[in-house]
C-alpha cells in the first residue's frame, strides 16, 4: 500500500566520507530507503552511529560523497549551496532540541521568519500565515508573547508553527523533545501525531528509543548502515499516554 504513495525523500546508496587528518572517516556506508508522503518515521541511532551526518543531507545542509538524495523528487547533490538553501526553505520545516527562536522576537515574528526568503508572501500574508500556524498548535493567545515569556513546551510548540508555515513536503525534528520535561514531551508527541494525522510528513531524529512506539516507521543506524527498518503496526497514543501521568503537583 505504501508503494501507491508520492515518495516524499529518497536516498540511493548515500556515502559520506570526512578527512581528518590522514586518516578518511566513513561516516555513511551505502544509505538507501524511501521515505513517502504521510508517514511519521523515527531515525535512531547511538553516538557515532552517523544519525548527525545523515540528518545533514537530509536537512539539505551537506551533501554526499557519493550516491544521490531525492528531495520531492529534486536531485540534490550536484546542487550549489544558494539552490540547496533555496530548496531547504521551501521543502523543509525544521524543529530543534534548543528551539532555535530569536529571543527578543514575538512569537509569531519568529514563524514570520522563514517567509522572509520567499517572493509570494507579502508582509499582510505572512502575518496571516504565521498566525494561522500558531493558531494550528494551540498557540492563538500567545502572538506577541517573546520566548522569556513562554515555557520550554510553548517555544517548541513555536518552533512547530515555524516548521509548518512553509507547508513543506517534509517536517524534520532533531531531538525536539530532547530539553523537555515527561509531561511536555508527551505533549509535544500528541501534535506530532495531529500532525501526522493529518497527513503531514514527519522525519523525528531521537536517541530515544521510547519515541518509536509512537510514530509509523523506525530506522535505526549504526556504523553508519541502516541495521533495521521496520513499520509499528501498533503505534502507541500520545495522548492516551499524557492521560495516564500523574497530575502535575504545585510548588
Amino acid at each position: 500500500m505504501a508503494e501507491e504513495k508520492k515518495v516524499v525523500i529518497e536516498l540511493r546508496d548515500v556515502r559520506r566520507n570526512f578527512q581528518v587528518g590522514s586518516e578518511t572517516v566513513h561516516a555513511l556506508r551505502g544509505i538507501s530507503f524511501k521515505i513517502y508522503e504521510g508517514e511519521f518515521v523515527t531515525i535512531m541511532g547511538t553516538s557515532g552511529s552517523g544519525k548527525s551526518t545523515l540528518l545533514n543531507q537530509l536537512g539539505c545542509l551537506d551533501t554526499p560523497t557519493s550516491g544521490e538524495y531525492l528531495l520531492d523528487g529534486i536531485p540534490v547533490r550536484s546542487m550549489r549551496r544558494s539552490q540547496r538553501a533555496r530548496l531547504r526553505n521551501r521543502k523543509i520545516g525544521f524543529v530543534f532540541q534548543n528551539y532555535n527562536l530569536l529571543a527578543k522576537t514575538t512569537a509569531v515574528e519568529n514563524v514570520e521568519l522563514p517567509l522572509m526568503y520567499n517572493k509570494e508572501y507579502n508582509s499582510r500574508q505572512r502575518r496571516e500565515a504565521a498566525v494561522a500556524a500558531l493558531q494550528a498548535v494551540g498557540l492563538g493567545d500567545r502572538l506577541e508573547h517573546k520566548s522569556n515569556q513562554m515555557s520550554g513546551g510553548q517555544m517548541q510548540r513555536v518552533a512547530i508553527a515555524r516548521a509548518l508555515v512553509n507547508n513543506p513536503a517534509v517536517i524534520l525534528a532533531d531531538e525536539a523533545t530532547g530539553n523537555l520535561d515527561t509531561r511536555t514531551s508527551f505533549e509535544v508527541l500528541v501534535l506530532f501525531q495531529k500532525l501526522h494525522a493529518e497527513g503531514r510528513t514527519i522525519i523525528f531524529v531521537t536517541h530515544n528509543p521510547e519515541i518509536a512506539q509512537y510514530s509509523s516507521r523506525n530506522i535505526v543506524l549504526r556504523d553508519g548502515k541502516v541495521r533495521e527498518d521496520t513499520y509499528n503496526p501498533n503505534i502507541l497514543s500520545a495522548a492516551e499516554a499524557l492521560a495516564a501521568l500523574p497530575a502535575p503537583q504545585d510548588d
